[in-house]
Order: C-alpha cells, then sequence, then structure tokens
C-alpha cells in the first residue's frame, strides 16, 4: 500500500465514523435545546475535551507550529497566553456561567450578556450580538476550511478547491443530523486524536534533530541569533509590546461562544470541576507539543516557504504511511472541531438570537439547519477567493469577538450589572475597534490590536455599571 492509498485509507474511515455519530445524536435531538446544548446533559470528558478541541482548531496544529518555525524562541509566549485563557476559563469563566445559564434557562451567550429580555433595548442588542457572532465566524470558518484544503492538497495533490469542498461536505453533514450532541461528541474523538498528534509527532521531530540537548544548538545554527530572542527582532518598548500582544491572546477566551456554551450544557458543578482538570492538562500537551513541532522542523527543513506546511513535512517525511495518515486526520480532526461547533453558534445566533425578543421561546431547529448551509456556503467562498495565512485570519476573528462579548460577559459574572446602553457601547467599540485597528498596519505582536479594544470596552462596561449603581 503505497503512502497515499494509507492516508487515504485513514480518512476516509474516520469521516465514515464522524457520519456514524452524526446519526446516532439524530435520535438525541428532538427541541431547541437538545440542538444547541445537548439537553444540557454534558459529562465531564465530553465537556472538556470538546470544549478544548473547539477552541484550538487548526491554528493550533498548522498556525502555532507555523509561528514557531518563523519565529524562533519568541514563539514559546503563545503557550503561557492559551494557557492562561483556559484558566480563566475554566477556573473563573465556567463554573459561574453554569449556574447562572442554569438558574434563567439561557441558550446561548449573546442572551446572557443581553440581559433583561423586559428591556426596550434586548432586541436591538441580540441583533447587534448576532450580526458580530456570524460576521465573526464566518472568517474563522473559512480558515478551517483552508486548513482543510491544505490537509487534502500537501497528501494527495488534490486541487485546493476539491479538497475544500470534501471537507466542508463531511462537517456540515454531521452537524445537520445531530447538531450539539453530534458536534460534542465528535469533537471529543478529534480532541484525543490532536492530543494523540502533539505527543508523537514533537517526540519523532525530537529523535530526528538528535535529542533534546540538540535542540537549541540546532535552532541556533540555522536560525542565528534573530531565532534566539526571546522578543523575536523586537527590542526595547517595542519587545515589550510583542510579548504583551502574544499574551493578550489569552483574553480573548470568555468571549468565544462556541467554547463557553460548553459550560453551559455540563450536567453539575461536579461533572464541571472533573472537566477542568482535564481541559487544562489537554491545552498543555497540545500547545507544548505544536511548538516543539515547529522548533524541531525549523531545524530539519529549514527551507520551507510557507511555515504553515511545516507540520505536514514532519509527519510526512519521519513517519510510516499509516501514522501519517493518523496526523493528516489530527489536522482534519481540528478543522472539524471547530468549525462545526462555529456553524452551530452561527446558526443558533442567526435563528434563536435574532428573533427572541419577539418569539419567546419558540422552536424552529429547521431555521437553524438552513442557517448552518447558508454560513457554510459564504465561508467556502471566503475560503477560495480571499487567501489569507489561517494564523492571521483566526486571531482577527478570536479577538473580535473576544473584545466584544468578553468585557460584558466579565462584568456581569462579577456581579456588575450595566445599563443596556452600556452593554451596546462595550459590544461595538470591543468589535468595531478591532476591525478598524486590523486595517493598519501590524505592531509587534499585535498588541494595539489585541489590547486596545478588549480593555476600551472593558473600562466602558465598568465605569457604565458604576454610573448606573451611582444613580
Amino acid at each position: 500500500m503505497s503512502r497515499s492509498d494509507a492516508i487515504l485509507a485513514t480518512l476516509v474511515g474516520y469521516k465514515i465514523l464522524l457520519i456514524v455519530i452524526g446519526l446516532w445524536a439524530s435520535r438525541r435531538t428532538s427541541n431547541q435545546t437538545d440542538f444547541f446544548l445537548g439537553g444540557r446533559r454534558l459529562g465531564p470528558v465530553v465537556a472538556a475535551i470538546s470544549a478544548s478541541a473547539s477552541s484550538s482548531s487548526a491554528w493550533t496544529l498548522l498556525g502555532v507550529s507555523g509561528a514557531a518555525y518563523l519565529w524562533g524562541l519568541s514563539a514559546v509566549w503563545l503557550f503561557p497566553a492559551t494557557l492562561l485563557g483556559f484558566l480563566i476559563n475554566w477556573y473563573w469563566v465556567a463554573p459561574r456561567l453554569h449556574a447562572e445559564s442554569h438558574a434563567r434557562s439561557i441558550l446561548t451567550l449573546s442572551e446572557f450578556v443581553a440581559g433583561d429580555r423586559n428591556d426596550p433595548l434586548f432586541g436591538l442588542i441580540m441583533r447587534v450580538a448576532s450580526v458580530m457572532v456570524v460576521f465573526s465566524f464566518v472568517f474563522y470558518i473559512a480558515a478551517q476550511f483552508q486548513a482543510a484544503g491544505h490537509a487534502f492538497s500537501t497528501s494527495f495533490g488534490l486541487a485546493r478547491e476539491t479538497s475544500i469542498l470534501i471537507g466542508v461536505a463531511v462537517i456540515v453533514i454531521y452537524t445537520l443530523l445531530g447538531g450539539f450532541w453530534a458536534v460534542s461528541v465528535t469533537d471529543t474523538v478529534q480532541g484525543l486524536m490532536m492530543a494523540a498528534t502533539a505527543v508523537i509527532l514533537p517526540l519523532v521531530a525530537l529523535v530526528g534533530i538528535g535529542g533534546p540537548d540538540q535542540l537549541l544548538p540546532g535552532l541556533r545554527a540555522v536560525a542565528g541569533d534573530s531565532g534566539m530572542n526571546l522578543t523575536g527582532p523586537f527590542t526595547g518598548a517595542l519587545g515589550v509590546a510583542f510579548v504583551a500582544g502574544t499574551l493578550g491572546i489569552g483574553l480573548g477566551y470568555p468571549g468565544q461562544p462556541h467554547v463557553v456554551n460548553r459550560f453551559m450544557a455540563v450536567r453539575d458543578q461536579r461533572a464541571l470541576k472533573s472537566a477542568r482538570r482535564i481541559a487544562i492538562s489537554w491545552a498543555v500537551v497540545i500547545y507544548a507539543g505544536m511548538l516543539l513541532t515547529g522548533l524541531c522542523g525549523r531545524i530539519l527543513y529549514s527551507g520551507i516557504a510557507d511555515g504553515e506546511q511545516v507540520f505536514f513535512e514532519v509527519a510526512n517525511r519521519m513517519l510510516a504511511p499509516v501514522m501519517s495518515g493518523v496526523m493528516i486526520a489530527a489536522v482534519l480532526s481540528a478543522v472539524m472541531s471547530t468549525a462545526d461547533s462555529q456553524l452551530l453558534v452561527a446558526a443558533s445566533s442567526a435563528s434563536y438570537d435574532w428573533n427572541l425578543h419577539r418569539r419567546g421561546n419558540d422552536d424552529d431547529t429547521r431555521r437553524s439547519r438552513w442557517v448552518v448551509l447558508l454560513i457554510s456556503a459564504v465561508a467556502v467562498v471566503i475560503a477560495l477567493f480571499v487567501e489569507q495565512a489561517i494564523f492571521s485570519r483566526v486571531l482577527f476573528a478570536w479577538h473580535a469577538m473576544g473584545s466584544s462579548f468578553g468585557p460584558v460577559l466579565i462584568a456581569r459574572l462579577a456581579g456588575y450589572q450595566p445599563s443596556s446602553r452600556t452593554v451596546l457601547a462595550a459590544l461595538c467599540t470591543g468589535f468595531g475597534m478591532t476591525v478598524v485597528l486590523h486595517l493598519f498596519p501590524d505592531t509587534p505582536g499585535d498588541a494595539v490590536e489585541r489590547l486596545v479594544p478588549f480593555f476600551l470596552a472593558l473600562a466602558i462596561v465598568f465605569y457604565g455599571s458604576l454610573a448606573s449603581r451611582e444613580r
């Protein structure tokens, strides 16, 4: 069996498994609570791994390893940045949001952020939030489809367009069939595959360079002093900005609807505590593994034009065909585990959130499924015709969401009660400034884009809350 045949057989078996899970999950999905939150019955393993996998995406396997390949040691700041986000989410956000959402029967992050349904501005806030979610996720999902195209074209020489369409078809099928149950269970399978990859691939790469003691000397030999600098090409104040901007990635975690909805879906606080330990351990393995893969890949194959291809280079050149197929399947796992979750959240936002203020709890899963198809089609068009690095595209959407929803969520969970006008101002400021600053030239670590919108929105929501108390 040739390498391409072995990879193809692995991928076909894997995709059949995902569709079988979708068929199983369809029997457990009868209303919107089932479709969007799995009936609030998630156990700790599924909650932990599915939430972690959906937050990590192809950005982790391809983007983080690619950043390590291109940046050298300065990429290590991605590890504390992402771990910080996991810690904030699981230790502070999760228990509070779980309790609030269960007590108030809330299905979406937008619904929680908007506050009192009887407020005159509730409907406007919900619709503004819905537009933000759909806009951001279209770009985020497009990045996942783009990564799927990389995986197929690298392995089989298929045209990028064909590769993207194959990946999209499978994701849409099982998401439509089983909703949240299908997404969560498949994300768990995918997350476990990602973890196995993050253990195996860096170990193989370490052996390839001659062992751990050869990492720093080898990196210095191929990358020079710039590759050994913890602030990259920046020094002084610019170096501080680079580190602060990179660490700022962690601030985006609380505002991600496709991640925090798992906190609302966990069955009880006991399961949540168990899930927390699993999720943190998973994050350590994944991000450390991908950073190490990128650094070793730089030593082994220093002439790669596109750094985001280093994952495939190491897997294809250093592993047996079947194992290489598993690694490629892991990339598609990362793609699917994020794209399916975001499709579901975008569908809930465009159907449930958009009309909640008018129809109360009216159940319409059929509309949600049509929205999944529409958003998938738009994301495919962007992936095909708007070329951009996966790393950049994901972080733009990530911070647009994090800077808009995160500050309001943090304030509400901290016990503050901002007025509806304050909530609307904070949402628009965080989102709008992220979009505008993204159009300007990058600063070191993208510090301005990642920090200024978030903290300005946070200042607005806390100041507005205090002003409301004084009145």
